[in-house]
């Protein structure tokens, strides 16, 4: 399993502070070794997936071609108005990461980094509609062939991490990471209206392997 490098600091820590307790447990109580270590291992498990961070190709390389910036679940397609930079409306596609999901968060599409902020924020459940405007939050907004595209990551109730390795001016390839959550969250795209869903609510996506809309009407070629 291939581990993110935001994980190994945490992983270390965990690891050296379950050896401690076993150590304790072993001094104090030599009989329940057994069912600390099993529970240890457990914990160090879940903790340790959390930060996997598998190899992942994308379906196809086309700007035309909006991909899943994210592994999870679409919890929200609407119009809504984006008065952070657009102010206008636009197609707001909401994307929840639980924590047996892979965090990392990839360019949904090539271009170039137009906007860059970090808001600090509330950590209100993910799910929860004001989550958008006031969590804890970055947004990103990548200039692409004849249209913008916004990405925001947002920090949930457990999430209190939101790294990303953008900035401002910066040329960037569809499909590369762009980001990390800590713990479980949300992403929220915002796509011209007239952009051509091709998920529904509901449905779960794969970063780099589910396409999520289509810039224009032009076919495009799909490797699976």
């Amino acid at each position: 399993m291939k581990i993110h490098r935001e994980g190994y600091r945490m992983l270390c820590l965990v690891g050296l502070g379950l050896l401690l307790v076993n150590g304790i447990i072993l001094i104090l109580w030599a009989e329940g070794l057994t069912k600390t270590g099993i529970a240890s291992s457990i914990i160090f498990f879940l903790i340790l997936q959390f930060f996997r961070n598998p190899d992942r190709e994308i379906v196809t390389r086309d700007n035309n071609v909006v991909l899943a910036p994210a592994d999870g679940k679409i919890v929200a397609i609407e119009e809504t108005l984006e008065d952070e930079y657009f102010q206008d409306k636009r197609l707001q596609l909401s994307i929840f990461m639980s924590a047996t999901n892979v965090h990392v968060n990839r360019n949904p599409v090539s271009g170039t980094v137009k906007y860059l902020r970090y808001h600090k924020g509330k950590y209100l459940v993910a799910w929860h509609p004001k989550s958008s405007t006031e969590n804890e939050r970055t947004t990103v907004v990548i200039s692409t062939d004849g249209a913008e595209i916004m990405l925001r990551q947002i920090a949930g109730a457990l999430a209190k991490r939101i790294v990303h390795y953008l900035q401002e001016g910066q040329e960037v390839e569809q499909g590369r990471e762009l980001g990390f959550i800590k713990f479980g969250s949300r992403v929220d795209l915002f796509l011209p209206l007239d952009a051509k869903l091709e998920v529904t609510l509901g449905q779960k996506v794969r970063a780099n392997k589910t396409i999520l809309a289509r810039l224009n009407d032009e076919p495009s070629d799909v490797e699976l």
